[in-house]
């Protein structure tokens, strides 16, 4: 059962849904278009009574009025406000994504803590050749409208089809977001150089690539992360595309079973 707390951050506060008692807690950050929803299918598989941590990040669904700026400092800026009011123990970030790039920028700064990573078809810290300015200014419509969301969702963000309530939540979340919030990834964020701060990460990580992913391919991670990650480990899940969390959660719940294992160990 999850409870909501306010945490303050610049500007105004989240609403952060917290579940659970058993460590190490896991601290969810969605990806461009998600919303702390996007995990409900990794939760409800995981071990009852496991510490779970969620939240619309700023500019997104409950957390739309924020006001920027939207960068990914500012938005791991939120994630370490997040962490202090709500993780009073070990904690192992779990981000998709662009929620992954975020996850990068805090891991760096090495807070009290940080047992590990698991990043989700993860935004490398290095962008890729292919993210050029043309692609961006392509990539910031992708959500102008629910028409242009389902054609991303049916031909660029997943493999197989979403069961109903599934997809219906995503396109849900896509337009929930202020104009400013929806550009700031696609416009700069996606295009920023974090592998200084990824090179600093000195905890545990595990990347997990989907074999379909056309957003960031199995290797395009393997070129552009895993160099700059020293202390990571790529699994690739079968049959699956970018929107792992939607479309395969038990792989996902599992993988963080495997490493909570392995920190244990």
């Amino acid at each position: 059962m999850e409870t909501t707390r306010p945490v303050p951050v610049a500007g105004g506060t989240l609403d952060v849904r917290v579940g659970g008692r058993t460590g190490p807690a896991l601290v969810f950050v969605h990806y461009w278009g998600g919303s702390a929803d996007t995990w409900n299918g990794v939760i409800a598989r995981l071990p009852s009574g496991r510490a779970t941590v969620r939240y619309d990040q700023r500019g997104w669904g409950t957390s739309r009025s924020l006001p920027g700026p939207y960068g990914l400092d500012r938005l791991a800026d939120d994630l370490d406000r997040v962490i202090a009011a709500c993780v009073p123990g070990p904690f192992v970030l779990v981000g998709h994504s662009m929620g992954a790039k975020v996850s990068q920028l805090l891991a760096a700064r090495g807070p009290a803590g940080l047992a590990g990573l698991v990043l989700v078809a993860p935004a490398p810290p290095e962008p890729p050749g292919t993210v050029t300015e043309e692609y961006r200014r392509e990539l910031s419509h992708a959500y102008d409208s629910p028409a242009a969301v389902r054609h991303a969702l049916d031909h660029v963000l997943t493999a197989a089809p979403l069961p109903g309530p599934v997809r219906a939540t995503a396109l849900r979340d896509s337009v929930a977001a202020g104009p400013e919030a929806r550009r700031e990834w696609p416009l700069r964020g996606i295009a920023e150089d974090i592998t200084g701060a990824a090179r600093r990460i000195a905890v545990p990580v595990t990347v997990l690539a989907a074999e379909h992913d056309v957003v960031e391919p199995p290797g395009v991670l393997r070129e552009f992360l895993l160099p700059h990650l020293p202390h990571a480990s790529l699994v690739t899940v079968p049959d699956a595309g970018h929107l792992l969390p939607a479309e395969r959660p038990g792989a996902v719940a599992a993988a963080i079973a495997d490493f909570l294992a392995v920190l244990r160990s």
